[in-house]
């Protein structure tokens, strides 16, 4: 349970960052905290002019195949480099 127990803690220092990450970096960890909680992306591509969706769908899907227990501890290592540098 410990790499549980270290993306919990991951996810409460995501929170805690001084500046706000790229938005290819926020792509990351919302991508890998879908991969980790729930699994490879099972709903259909957002269609339309809905871009911020879209981007979000498409990053999910790139981690299509990645184990959970992966993507948790990808999670937890962009979460450390993160604060390295924007804490």
């Amino acid at each position: 349970m410990a790499l549980q127990d270290d993306f919990q803690t991951a996810l409460i220092r995501s929170k805690e960052l001084t500046k706000r990450p790229s938005n290819e970096e926020l792509l990351d960890l919302y991508a890998l905290f879908k991969q980790a909680t729930e699994g490879d992306v099972s709903c259909d591509r957002p269609g339309g002019f809905d871009f911020k969706a879209i981007a979000k769908f498409d990053a999910w899907t790139s981690r299509k195949g990645m184990s959970k227990e992966q993507a948790m501890q990808d999670y937890i290592d962009l979460v450390t480099k993160l604060h390295q540098n924007y804490a």
